[in-house]
């Protein structure tokens, strides 16, 4: 039997490490497998040469995606042509709903024989349910992070399999100690840690209230410790928009300090995403920021989002409010900052907060098998069909 060959496509900085784990599994399982793929840091990393550069995808919000789309259809057609050309059993499509979709329709027209297999799928659970009837018309098979995902698509006949939450399988905890040590930072000090984003729009939309509200915790006391980590995607462009911010803080971009950092912060101010259930995993309290376009924000809360929060803790955890959102008009600095610094002079508050988010976070595991290692085997079972 000839080796399998593989293609991932990731849009996205989480998907891109979902890929990189992915794959690595996959090759733990089965050395001579073959793997191309489209993605960014996390998958060159693991030797994949990304034929086109992702980053114009990393868009949020109705009229920014309307913006963007002629560039998503242009990569989706120069993607389904890298893929036609290397001729993979099996391509890998990981989030990144509207993009993936457009690929997914591509490879489907012109290669039908190529098993498509979509990685983390739209959540149908919270907004537009009959994203689940198209997927289930252009992929093979879905590998969804949680139960209540599948009866969506069961009408349709989509295979389906539950893996998990990618971040709840990331078995590596964080070092206080080595993150302090190699800032200057002393045992005692209080450490809040800013995490931004990894978009440019969250970076434009997010990221200036959380900078704000870090500098007025700062300001009410200077021994504190501020810490500010925009993933690696935008680094580039925080540092534009935010030139003095190494004066008062410290900014790390290095993916390599990211699970340090958070154990090494007393409290994280975190703009919405996957990072929420990182931070849990490490047991950092936290707080959340999000806001988008107010046609956008229109359309979901009077039509499209059927949760009253964004948090995936907080959603599973029925719905009611664990982890405190500061959402479009909310999303002021000073009412994040005042939020954090009653946390921050109150360890009790602090501690309560801590366990709320231990329970929160339980409801969250599905399973004792890693989610790699659920999707790799689904993913070389696919490629031997």
């Amino acid at each position: 039997m000839t080796a399998p060959r593989l293609y991932f496509v990731a849009a996205e900085s989480s998907g891109d490490l979902l890929a990189r784990e992915v794959i690595s599994t996959i090759r733990a399982k089965q050395p001579d497998v073959h793997v191309s793929g489209i993605g960014g840091a996390e998958m060159a990393s693991a030797g994949i040469v990304s034929p086109i550069d992702i980053s114009p995808l990393s868009v949020l919000g109705l009229f920014e995606g309307l913006r963007a789309y002629g560039t998503v259809v242009k990569l989706a057609d120069i993607a389904a042509d890298a893929i036609i050309a290397d001729a993979p059993d099996v391509v890998v499509l990981v989030d990144s709903w509207g993009f993936m979709l457009r690929v997914a329709q591509r490879v489907r027209a012109r290669a039908p024989d190529i098993r498509l297999v979509k990685l983390i799928g739209p959540q149908v659970w919270a907004t537009r349910p009959g994203r689940a009837k198209t997927l289930a018309e252009t992929v093979d098979h879905l590998l969804c992070m949680h139960e209540i995902e599948a009866p969506f698509y069961e009408p349709f006949g989509l295979k389906t399999t539950v893996v998990g939450n990618p971040a709840l399988s990331r078995h590596q905890w964080g070092e206080r100690d080595v993150f302090r040590k190699a800032h200057g930072i002393d045992d005692e000090s209080q450490v809040v840690l800013v995490l931004p984003g990894s978009r440019s729009s969250e970076i434009k939309r997010v990221a200036p209230a959380l900078v704000e509200a870090a500098r007025i915790i700062k300001d009410s006391d200077p021994a504190r410790k501020i810490v500010i980590a925009p993933a690696a995607s935008v680094a580039a462009q925080f540092a534009e928009a935010f030139p003095d911010v190494d004066e008062w803080a410290t900014v790390s971009s290095d993916a390599s300090e990211r699970y340090d950092a958070m154990a090494a912060a007393d409290l994280a101010l975190a703009c919405s995403g996957t990072v929420t259930s990182e931070l849990a995993m490490q047991g950092t309290p936290m707080i959340v920021a999000y806001k988008t376009g107010w046609v956008t924000w229109s359309l979901a809360r009077g039509w499209l989002y059927q949760k009253r929060h964004i948090t995936l803790l907080n959603i599973v955890s029925d719905d009611q409010e664990v982890v405190p959102e500061f959402v479009q008009t909310k999303q002021t600095p000073d009412r994040i900052a005042a939020r954090a610094l009653y946390w921050l002079t109150n360890p009790d508050v602090l501690a309560e907060q801590r366990a709320a988010q231990q329970i929160a976070l339980s409801r969250m595991k599905e399973g004792d098998r890693d989610a790699a290692e659920i999707a790799a085997d689904v993913i070389l079972e696919e490629a031997r069909a």
